[in-house]
């Protein structure tokens, strides 16, 4: 399936169509016929991207793997430059809004970060001179089967809430104009940060997992 017709699945609420489908990817990882290779994110998952085509982009997320660990000089909290829309393939992934007032003279919490994305795996976090104050919001927990949709520049941070194995067929469509953001400390210097690669073997180990437990029923 191309990406408008995953797409056009996805607001159909087709949760079979989009299964199939990462079923099929996955099957093309564990027998080798698909060359890609995981990359270890810092926000503690791992991704497998299955399709890449201009602003769009389709990805396998995999967390509680020996592989995700996430990286605790990372902000957590952040907003994406692409629309995203997600469907829970097992387990179970919180997702926390988060509420930005922006000029909030001396009562400022954190500083805005932009996330810039080189094609080799350099992050760079930049500091910008937007200063604001963060509240928490609404909690969203999807399980087994259900999708949700997270809007571009919708700040958030994602939990497994459970801790169980969990992952996630992620399809995101880049806005023109829109940048990567995090939220980190007001005095906090910028600094950069490389996406880590899996070889062949621990891709191919992640996604015989992953499809043993899209078969597995849910406990």
């Amino acid at each position: 399936m191309d990406y408008p017709a995953l797409e056009r699945a996805a607001r159909r609420h087709a949760t079979a169509e989009l299964i199939r489908h990462a079923v099929s990817e996955l099957d093309l990882i564990v027998s080798g016929r698909r060359a890609l290779r995981a990359v270890r994110h810092p926000l503690g998952f791992v991704c497998l991207p299955v399709l890449r085509d201009g602003g769009d982009g389709v990805c396998v997320h995999v967390f509680g793997t020996a592989e995700a660990e996430p990286d605790g000089t990372v902000p957590q909290v952040h907003c994406h430059s692409w629309d995203l829309t997600s469907t829970v393939l097992y387990g179970r992934l919180g997702n926390r809004r988060v509420h930005i007032d922006d000029d909030p003279g001396d009562d400022a919490t954190h500083r805005v970060f932009e996330v810039l994305s080189d094609p080799s795996g350099v992050d760079e976090i930049r500091p910008t001179g937007r200063l604001v104050r963060c509240r928490p919001g609404a909690e969203q927990t999807s399980a087994r089967g259900q999708t949700y949709a997270l809007p571009a520049g919708e700040f958030h941070t994602s939990v497994v809430p459970d801790g169980r194995p969990t992952a996630t067929l992620v399809l995101g469509r880049t806005l023109p104009g829109r940048v990567d953001l995090s939220l980190g400390p007001p005095a906090a210097p910028g600094h950069r940060m490389v996406r880590r690669t899996c070889d062949a073997t621990q891709t191919a180990r992640i996604a015989r997992a992953a499809l043993r437990r899209i078969h597995e029923p849910e406990p």
